[in-house]
Protein backbone atom coordinates (compact mmCIF):
# COMPACT_ATOMS: atom_id res chain seq x y z
CA UNK A 1 0.00 0.00 0.00
CA UNK A 2 1.32 3.26 -0.76
CA UNK A 3 2.69 5.57 2.14
CA UNK A 4 0.19 8.58 0.96
CA UNK A 5 -2.75 6.53 1.58
CA UNK A 6 -5.14 7.78 3.63
CA UNK A 7 -8.90 6.46 4.46
CA UNK A 8 -10.35 9.28 2.48
CA UNK A 9 -8.51 8.32 -0.49
CA UNK A 10 -9.30 4.83 0.13
CA UNK A 11 -12.30 5.43 0.03
CA UNK A 12 -12.11 6.93 -3.75
CA UNK A 13 -11.09 3.51 -4.52
CA UNK A 14 -14.05 1.90 -2.91
CA UNK A 15 -17.10 3.64 -4.33
CA UNK A 16 -17.87 1.17 -6.70
CA UNK A 17 -18.02 -1.32 -3.19
CA UNK A 18 -20.34 -1.34 -0.37
CA UNK A 19 -17.78 0.39 2.04
CA UNK A 20 -17.12 3.79 2.09
CA UNK A 21 -15.68 5.85 4.98
CA UNK A 22 -16.85 7.94 7.40
CA UNK A 23 -14.57 10.84 7.99
CA UNK A 24 -16.03 12.24 11.08
CA UNK A 25 -16.41 9.53 12.90
CA UNK A 26 -12.98 7.25 11.46
CA UNK A 27 -14.94 4.52 10.39
CA UNK A 28 -15.38 2.31 7.51
CA UNK A 29 -18.95 1.31 7.16
CA UNK A 30 -21.71 -0.70 4.51
CA UNK A 31 -23.51 1.65 2.18
CA UNK A 32 -26.57 0.12 2.22
CA UNK A 33 -27.57 -3.61 2.70
CA UNK A 34 -28.07 -6.12 -0.40
CA UNK A 35 -31.55 -6.27 -0.09
CA UNK A 36 -34.52 -4.86 -2.26
CA UNK A 37 -34.94 -1.02 -1.80
CA UNK A 38 -38.53 -1.02 -0.75
CA UNK A 39 -37.95 -3.44 2.00
CA UNK A 40 -37.25 -2.04 5.38
CA UNK A 41 -35.03 -4.92 7.81
CA UNK A 42 -37.01 -6.79 10.69
CA UNK A 43 -34.99 -7.61 13.76
CA UNK A 44 -35.63 -10.60 15.83
CA UNK A 45 -36.12 -9.56 19.81
CA UNK A 46 -37.22 -12.46 22.66
CA UNK A 47 -39.72 -14.29 20.20
CA UNK A 48 -40.96 -10.63 17.95
CA UNK A 49 -40.46 -9.52 14.65
CA UNK A 50 -40.05 -5.91 14.52
CA UNK A 51 -38.89 -3.09 11.76
CA UNK A 52 -35.47 -1.69 11.85
CA UNK A 53 -37.30 1.47 13.43
CA UNK A 54 -39.09 -0.12 16.30
CA UNK A 55 -36.21 -2.57 17.31
CA UNK A 56 -35.77 -1.17 20.75
CA UNK A 57 -34.02 -2.56 24.06
CA UNK A 58 -33.99 -0.71 27.47
CA UNK A 59 -31.38 1.81 28.28
CA UNK A 60 -30.99 -0.36 31.68
CA UNK A 61 -29.94 -3.71 29.89
CA UNK A 62 -26.47 -4.83 31.24
CA UNK A 63 -25.92 -5.49 27.45
CA UNK A 64 -26.06 -1.93 26.73
CA UNK A 65 -24.70 -0.58 30.49
CA UNK A 66 -21.44 -2.93 30.85
CA UNK A 67 -20.80 -5.19 27.34
CA UNK A 68 -22.39 -7.91 29.31
CA UNK A 69 -23.39 -10.40 27.07
CA UNK A 70 -22.61 -12.84 24.13
CA UNK A 71 -22.68 -12.56 20.39
CA UNK A 72 -22.11 -15.02 17.09
CA UNK A 73 -21.90 -13.45 13.54
CA UNK A 74 -23.15 -15.92 11.24
CA UNK A 75 -23.03 -16.39 7.33
CA UNK A 76 -25.19 -17.50 4.85
CA UNK A 77 -24.41 -18.54 1.53
CA UNK A 78 -27.03 -19.86 -1.14
CA UNK A 79 -29.88 -20.40 0.71
CA UNK A 80 -28.28 -22.02 3.90
CA UNK A 81 -26.75 -21.24 7.09
CA UNK A 82 -23.71 -21.77 7.34
CA UNK A 83 -22.14 -24.11 10.67
CA UNK A 84 -25.18 -23.01 12.23
CA UNK A 85 -24.35 -26.07 15.21
CA UNK A 86 -21.02 -24.45 15.40
CA UNK A 87 -21.66 -21.57 16.01
CA UNK A 88 -24.39 -22.15 18.57
CA UNK A 89 -22.37 -24.21 20.46
CA UNK A 90 -19.95 -21.20 20.87
CA UNK A 91 -22.34 -19.29 21.86
CA UNK A 92 -23.39 -21.62 24.51
CA UNK A 93 -20.00 -22.17 25.75
CA UNK A 94 -19.50 -18.41 26.15
CA UNK A 95 -22.84 -17.51 28.26
CA UNK A 96 -21.96 -20.62 30.43
CA UNK A 97 -18.39 -19.28 31.01
CA UNK A 98 -20.29 -16.03 31.90
CA UNK A 99 -22.78 -17.57 34.26
CA UNK A 100 -25.75 -16.33 31.64
CA UNK A 101 -28.74 -18.31 31.10
CA UNK A 102 -29.75 -18.43 27.41
CA UNK A 103 -33.83 -18.45 27.69
CA UNK A 104 -34.25 -20.70 24.75
CA UNK A 105 -33.68 -24.11 23.61
CA UNK A 106 -30.87 -24.34 20.88
CA UNK A 107 -33.68 -26.02 18.54
CA UNK A 108 -35.82 -22.39 19.57
CA UNK A 109 -32.80 -20.78 18.65
CA UNK A 110 -32.55 -22.11 15.39
CA UNK A 111 -35.68 -22.13 13.84
CA UNK A 112 -35.41 -18.22 15.48
CA UNK A 113 -32.63 -17.59 13.30
CA UNK A 114 -34.17 -19.39 9.97
CA UNK A 115 -37.22 -17.35 10.66
CA UNK A 116 -35.11 -13.94 10.71
CA UNK A 117 -33.43 -15.02 7.45
CA UNK A 118 -36.97 -15.47 5.99
CA UNK A 119 -38.40 -12.47 7.08
CA UNK A 120 -35.29 -10.45 5.77
CA UNK A 121 -35.28 -12.76 2.43
CA UNK A 122 -31.79 -13.28 3.13
CA UNK A 123 -30.09 -16.02 1.09
CA UNK A 124 -26.12 -14.88 1.16
CA UNK A 125 -25.44 -13.11 4.18
CA UNK A 126 -24.32 -11.92 7.39
CA UNK A 127 -26.41 -13.13 11.02
CA UNK A 128 -25.81 -11.15 14.27
CA UNK A 129 -27.08 -13.03 17.41
CA UNK A 130 -26.64 -11.29 20.25
CA UNK A 131 -28.04 -12.63 23.84
CA UNK A 132 -27.56 -9.72 26.63
CA UNK A 133 -27.82 -10.19 30.26
CA UNK A 134 -31.16 -8.34 30.51
CA UNK A 135 -32.50 -5.50 32.30
CA UNK A 136 -31.10 -4.59 35.36
CA UNK A 137 -30.11 -2.13 37.79
CA UNK A 138 -27.33 0.96 37.28
CA UNK A 139 -25.29 -1.50 39.60
CA UNK A 140 -22.97 -4.12 38.22
CA UNK A 141 -24.63 -7.18 40.22
CA UNK A 142 -26.02 -9.38 37.19
CA UNK A 143 -28.33 -11.43 39.41
CA UNK A 144 -30.33 -8.07 39.74
CA UNK A 145 -31.27 -8.17 35.86
CA UNK A 146 -34.04 -9.86 34.72
CA UNK A 147 -34.61 -12.57 32.05
CA UNK A 148 -31.36 -12.48 29.38
CA UNK A 149 -32.34 -10.89 25.81
CA UNK A 150 -31.80 -12.54 22.43
CA UNK A 151 -31.50 -10.47 19.35
CA UNK A 152 -31.52 -11.36 16.12
CA UNK A 153 -29.80 -9.31 13.00
CA UNK A 154 -29.92 -10.39 9.03
CA UNK A 155 -28.06 -8.82 6.47
CA UNK A 156 -25.23 -8.29 4.74
CA UNK A 157 -21.60 -7.38 6.04
CA UNK A 158 -18.18 -6.66 3.98
CA UNK A 159 -15.70 -5.80 5.92
CA UNK A 160 -12.73 -4.90 3.13
CA UNK A 161 -13.18 -3.95 -0.32
CA UNK A 162 -13.71 -6.33 -3.04
CA UNK A 163 -10.15 -5.51 -4.68
CA UNK A 164 -8.44 -6.29 -1.62
CA UNK A 165 -9.07 -9.67 -1.80
CA UNK A 166 -7.65 -9.81 -5.29
CA UNK A 167 -4.67 -7.17 -4.46
CA UNK A 168 -4.14 -8.14 -0.87
CA UNK A 169 -3.92 -5.94 2.60
CA UNK A 170 -1.64 -4.06 4.34
CA UNK A 171 -1.67 -4.51 7.99
CA UNK A 172 0.76 -2.77 10.97
CA UNK A 173 1.29 -4.56 14.63
CA UNK A 174 -0.46 -2.38 17.44
CA UNK A 175 0.36 -1.34 20.65
CA UNK A 176 -2.98 -2.69 22.69
CA UNK A 177 -2.30 -6.23 23.56
CA UNK A 178 -4.62 -8.68 23.55
CA UNK A 179 -6.56 -9.41 26.64
CA UNK A 180 -4.72 -11.79 29.63
CA UNK A 181 -7.05 -15.39 29.33
CA UNK A 182 -6.76 -15.17 32.83
CA UNK A 183 -8.79 -11.11 32.70
CA UNK A 184 -11.15 -11.59 30.55
CA UNK A 185 -10.67 -14.30 28.15
CA UNK A 186 -10.89 -14.15 24.41
CA UNK A 187 -12.36 -17.67 23.59
CA UNK A 188 -15.42 -15.62 25.51
CA UNK A 189 -17.27 -13.71 22.62
CA UNK A 190 -18.33 -11.19 24.47
CA UNK A 191 -20.25 -8.01 23.91
CA UNK A 192 -16.98 -6.25 25.18
CA UNK A 193 -14.92 -5.49 22.48
CA UNK A 194 -13.21 -2.55 23.30
CA UNK A 195 -10.31 -4.62 23.29
CA UNK A 196 -10.62 -4.81 19.86
CA UNK A 197 -11.83 -1.29 19.01
CA UNK A 198 -8.71 0.11 20.80
CA UNK A 199 -6.78 -2.29 18.44
CA UNK A 200 -8.85 -1.43 15.30
CA UNK A 201 -8.37 2.55 15.99
CA UNK A 202 -4.84 1.97 16.03
CA UNK A 203 -5.13 0.35 12.44
CA UNK A 204 -7.33 3.29 10.73
CA UNK A 205 -4.69 5.96 12.44
CA UNK A 206 -2.41 4.27 11.23
CA UNK A 207 -3.47 4.21 7.38
CA UNK A 208 -4.80 0.28 6.92
CA UNK A 209 -7.80 -1.48 7.99
CA UNK A 210 -6.61 -4.16 10.14
CA UNK A 211 -3.66 -4.90 12.52
CA UNK A 212 -1.79 -7.81 14.70
CA UNK A 213 -2.06 -8.17 18.38
CA UNK A 214 0.28 -9.58 20.03
CA UNK A 215 -0.40 -10.48 23.81
CA UNK A 216 1.45 -10.12 26.90
CA UNK A 217 4.32 -12.30 26.27
CA UNK A 218 4.81 -10.34 23.05
CA UNK A 219 3.66 -13.39 21.03
CA UNK A 220 1.25 -13.32 17.94
CA UNK A 221 -2.22 -13.58 19.20
CA UNK A 222 -4.52 -12.37 16.47
CA UNK A 223 -6.20 -9.77 14.22
CA UNK A 224 -8.62 -7.14 15.42
CA UNK A 225 -11.33 -9.27 14.01
CA UNK A 226 -9.93 -12.41 12.38
CA UNK A 227 -7.35 -15.28 13.08
CA UNK A 228 -3.54 -15.37 11.43
CA UNK A 229 -2.33 -17.98 9.55
CA UNK A 230 1.27 -18.01 8.60
CA UNK A 231 2.90 -20.51 5.65
CA UNK A 232 5.85 -21.80 5.21
CA UNK A 233 6.46 -24.39 1.85
CA UNK A 234 3.09 -26.43 2.63
CA UNK A 235 2.89 -25.85 6.43
CA UNK A 236 0.25 -23.58 7.53
CA UNK A 237 1.22 -22.29 11.40
CA UNK A 238 -1.46 -20.68 13.19
CA UNK A 239 -1.42 -19.50 17.25
CA UNK A 240 -3.32 -21.82 19.90
CA UNK A 241 -5.99 -20.14 21.71
CA UNK A 242 -3.69 -19.67 25.04
CA UNK A 243 -1.64 -17.11 23.10
CA UNK A 244 -5.01 -14.38 23.12
CA UNK A 245 -6.87 -16.48 19.65
CA UNK A 246 -10.32 -16.95 19.51
CA UNK A 247 -11.20 -20.09 18.13
CA UNK A 248 -12.58 -19.28 14.92
CA UNK A 249 -15.57 -20.69 12.82
CA UNK A 250 -13.78 -20.19 9.84
CA UNK A 251 -10.56 -20.85 11.40
CA UNK A 252 -11.18 -24.22 12.11
CA UNK A 253 -13.19 -25.05 8.83
CA UNK A 254 -9.89 -23.74 6.95
CA UNK A 255 -7.57 -25.85 9.18
CA UNK A 256 -10.02 -29.09 8.30
CA UNK A 257 -9.80 -28.00 4.24
CA UNK A 258 -5.72 -27.43 4.70
CA UNK A 259 -5.60 -31.66 6.02
CA UNK A 260 -7.81 -32.45 3.23
CA UNK A 261 -5.65 -30.68 0.57
CA UNK A 262 -2.61 -32.65 1.83
CA UNK A 263 -0.80 -29.47 3.96
CA UNK A 264 0.37 -29.79 7.23
CA UNK A 265 -0.92 -27.49 9.48
CA UNK A 266 -0.84 -26.95 13.39
CA UNK A 267 -0.93 -24.72 16.40
CA UNK A 268 2.33 -23.13 17.34
CA UNK A 269 3.85 -19.66 19.23
CA UNK A 270 4.61 -17.29 16.80
CA UNK A 271 6.50 -13.81 17.06
CA UNK A 272 6.37 -11.12 14.27
CA UNK A 273 9.44 -12.74 12.75
CA UNK A 274 7.52 -15.29 11.80
CA UNK A 275 5.24 -13.54 10.12
CA UNK A 276 7.30 -11.68 8.23
CA UNK A 277 9.57 -14.39 6.99
CA UNK A 278 6.33 -16.26 5.51
CA UNK A 279 5.71 -17.14 2.38
CA UNK A 280 2.41 -16.31 2.65
CA UNK A 281 -0.25 -14.74 5.70
CA UNK A 282 -3.82 -14.56 5.36
CA UNK A 283 -6.58 -13.84 7.86
CA UNK A 284 -10.00 -15.41 8.23
CA UNK A 285 -12.96 -14.76 10.20
CA UNK A 286 -17.11 -15.25 9.44
CA UNK A 287 -17.01 -11.91 8.40
CA UNK A 288 -13.76 -11.44 6.50
CA UNK A 289 -13.77 -15.03 5.35
CA UNK A 290 -9.89 -15.60 3.56
CA UNK A 291 -8.12 -12.37 3.19
CA UNK A 292 -4.50 -12.15 2.01
CA UNK A 293 -1.80 -9.89 4.24
CA UNK A 294 1.18 -8.75 1.85
CA UNK A 295 2.48 -6.04 3.91
CA UNK A 296 3.41 -5.76 7.79
CA UNK A 297 4.77 -3.28 9.30
CA UNK A 298 5.72 -2.13 6.13
CA UNK A 299 7.58 -5.85 5.63
CA UNK A 300 6.43 -7.20 2.11
CA UNK A 301 5.15 -11.05 2.33
CA UNK A 302 6.53 -13.50 -0.34
CA UNK A 303 6.19 -11.42 -3.74
CA UNK A 304 3.51 -9.25 -2.49
CA UNK A 305 0.50 -10.41 -3.50
CA UNK A 306 -1.53 -13.26 -2.00
CA UNK A 307 -0.15 -16.07 -2.30
CA UNK A 308 -0.89 -20.01 -4.51
CA UNK A 309 -2.17 -21.19 -0.89
CA UNK A 310 -3.85 -18.40 -0.21
CA UNK A 311 -5.70 -18.36 -3.06
CA UNK A 312 -6.77 -22.14 -3.23
CA UNK A 313 -7.77 -22.37 0.48
CA UNK A 314 -10.21 -19.20 -0.57
CA UNK A 315 -11.47 -20.32 -3.70
CA UNK A 316 -11.82 -24.50 -1.28
CA UNK A 317 -13.29 -23.04 1.42
CA UNK A 318 -16.16 -20.57 -1.17
CA UNK A 319 -16.78 -24.11 -2.77
CA UNK A 320 -17.75 -25.32 0.68
CA UNK A 321 -19.30 -22.86 2.15
CA UNK A 322 -22.09 -23.02 -0.58
CA UNK A 323 -22.08 -26.39 -0.54
CA UNK A 324 -22.77 -27.14 3.17
CA UNK A 325 -25.60 -25.64 6.37
CA UNK A 326 -28.91 -25.42 7.64
CA UNK A 327 -30.90 -24.47 4.95
CA UNK A 328 -33.28 -21.60 5.36
CA UNK A 329 -36.59 -22.36 3.14
CA UNK A 330 -37.80 -25.92 4.42
CA UNK A 331 -36.89 -28.77 2.08
CA UNK A 332 -39.90 -29.15 -0.16
CA UNK A 333 -41.72 -32.71 0.46
CA UNK A 334 -40.64 -35.26 -1.99
CA UNK A 335 -43.89 -35.13 -4.90
CA UNK A 336 -45.70 -38.58 -4.94
CA UNK A 337 -45.92 -40.24 -8.67
CA UNK A 338 -49.27 -40.13 -9.92
CA UNK A 339 -51.61 -42.84 -9.01
CA UNK A 340 -48.84 -44.65 -6.51
CA UNK A 341 -50.91 -46.29 -3.89
CA UNK A 342 -50.92 -44.46 -0.40
CA UNK A 343 -49.54 -46.66 2.60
Amino acid sequence: MSKDWTPERGAAHCVAWPLVYDPPNRVFMVARRNMEPAAMMRVWINGHLYSERDAKISVFDHGLLYGDGVFEGIRAYNGRVFLLDEHLERLWNSAKAIALTIPLSREEMIQAVLDTCRANRVRDGYIRLVVTRGIGTLGLNPYHCTQAQVIIIAGTIQLYPAELYEQGMAVVTVGTHRNLPEAVNPRIKSLNYLNNVLAKIEAINSGVMECILLNAQGYVAEASGDNVFAVHGRTLVTPPTWCGALRGITRDAVMRLAVGLGYEVREDVMTRYDLYVADEVFLTGTAAEIIGVTTIDRRTIGDGRPGPVTRRLAGEFAAYARSTGTPIDPEPAPRRRRGAAAR
